[in-house]
């Protein structure tokens, strides 16, 4: 029997009815939804990348159901100008945003309308974001949703997530949720003053107490206020685990998980000294994951990827064209398989954190070896502490004198214009190679590739005057008239 134009219309409705009724939240389109998730000062301290001291089964869960990039940099060490290249897919020093917002420098006026919820609000997204922008100005940032939060408190970000997806529904979404935790708080009493509590509204559950076994490997200095300081920090990563689930918890009860393109970094490393506002691994290399249904496989890569290669992604996974001027490049090709034809070099480098100690540094590596160019070789770095932590100044005391850890310390303080470091040997960059003639080969290809990446994405620091006039604007306090308005 031949079934008619009109039956077979009915039948339609029918059944797109049922699905109305059955699933009212059921986004009409089907483009794919975007959730970007950040954790501050996070390095790859997560079980999954091998961490013993403590677990992190909600990050792990992630990563089993993800691409884990296990060789991940960011840009630069320093909270703004990390997030700036997040959001447009471009090198710091492309960025114009070289320093924290406080140094009154802002992306440059033409990456404003292409960051990445500027681009998909345009595509008809509704953007949200939970938590610290910290780009400038922030006024140029297209966001629809912006509740006011500490996000060290996971349970109301959790809330606000299932907020916004209810308001949301119906529509294609991105939504950049970014965790506090790890970064270290400033004492309500004295700002200047920084910690790590234990705990957080209760969480972690259990925390660790300070011991022998909470210490950094890239610092090796042994005192009761490195081991406090460093409990706290993984305890702050224990609570971020635990808000992790949470979140997971409120996409998987919005039935999103299967629609949504989940990326999850750290926006730099820990803030203990040789790590934060460093080009050292402690301070660059990150977590990264990323989960692209249809797209992506389970399983672990050695690509060398970076945060600019964030947006791009972005991009390619909803259907739009990258612009021209991006620097970064999608994952689509390492995400499907582990054996595609990736880059051979991974870069990074550092400006500013505030406003004052501006010491700019440049950093290449590949798989085994990174090379370290410091543009302000025979100059004392202003700034050998971070965030309350003194491990300098205990690597200098009598009781590490004559030592490698003494020595190495001293060259993050004052270092050589190049350091070069064999990585498998040496992950904690403690022994320079830099000048030795068994390692000239390795030194002089490693120089090569950073000047052809300076060139190629047109490093203004590549002008010697350009350095001295950002010195004197330095100097002087006079940073901002760098900013764009």
């Amino acid at each position: 029997m031949r079934t008619t134009r009109s039956a077979t219309t009915r039948r339609f409705l029918h059944t797109f009815l049922i699905t109305l009724v059955l699933n009212p939240t059921a986004p009409a389109a089907s483009k794919l939804n975007v959730l970007l998730i950040t954790a501050d000062d996070l390095g790859p301290y997560l079980s999954c990348y091998g961490e013993t001291r403590f677990r992190t089964p909600h990050l792990d869960h992630l990563a089993a159901s993800s691409v884990q990039f296990r060789v991940a940099y960011v840009t630069q060490a320093s909270c703004s100008p990390s997030r700036s290249s997040i959001f447009t897919g471009m090198y710091v020093h492309s960025t114009g945003q070289w320093g924290l917002t406080n140094t009154g420098l802002t992306l440059h006026r033409y990456l404003r309308e292409f960051t990445i919820p500027n681009l998909l609000k345009r595509a008809g997204y509704r953007t949200g974001i939970i938590g610290k922008l910290h780009v400038a100005p922030e006024e140029s940032f297209q966001f629809d949703f912006r509740p006011q939060l500490d996000t060290r408190r996971v349970r109301d970000v959790a809330a606000a997530v299932d907020q916004f997806l209810r308001e949301t529904a119906g529509q294609p979404f991105f939504l950049m949720v970014n965790y506090s935790d790890p970064h270290a708080f400033r004492r309500p009493e004295d700002p200047a003053q920084w910690f790590f509590p234990a705990q957080v509204d209760g969480l972690p559950d259990t925390p660790l107490l300070p011991s022998s076994q909470t210490l950094l490997a890239f610092q090796q200095i042994d005192t009761p206020e490195q081991r406090q300081r460093t409990a706290g920090y993984f305890n702050a990563i224990l609570r971020l685990d635990a808000g992790i689930g949470m979140l997971m918890r409120v996409l998987e009860n919005h039935r999103h998980n299967d629609d949504t393109l989940i990326i999850f970094v750290g926006d730099h490393g820990p803030p203990f000294a040789r790590g934060k506002t460093t080009v050292y691994e402690a301070g660059v290399r990150i977590p990264f994951l990323v989960r692209w249904p249809g797209v992506s496989g389970r399983f672990q890569s050695d690509a060398l990827v970076s945060t600019v290669d964030i947006l791009p992604t972005i991009l390619d996974a909803v259907g739009l064209k990258i612009p021209a001027h991006v620097q970064g490049r999608s994952l689509r090709p390492v995400l499907q398989s582990r054996d595609a034809p990736w880059r051979e070099y991974l870069c990074a480098e550092f400006h500013f954190h505030g406003s004052r100690p501006f010491f700019p540094r440049r950093a290449i590596r590949d798989h085994r070896y990174k090379l370290i160019h410091n543009l302000l070789a025979g100059r004392v770095n202003p700034s050998t502490g971070i965030d309350g932590d003194r491990a300098y100044q205990v690597s200098q005391s009598p009781q590490y004198a004559g030592t490698e850890i003494q020595r190495a310390f001293a060259t993050f303080a004052n270092p050589p214009e190049f350091e070069l470091y064999d990585l498998e040997a040496d992950p904690i960059e403690f022994h320079n190679l830099a000048g030795r003639p068994e390692y000239r080969t390795v030194e002089e290809r490693l120089k090569r590739a950073l000047w052809r990446w300076r060139r190629e994405t047109r490093d203004p620091f590549l002008d010697p005057g350009f350095l001295e006039r950002v010195l004197e604007l330095t100097r002087t306090g006079r940073l901002a008239e760098l900013a764009e308005p």
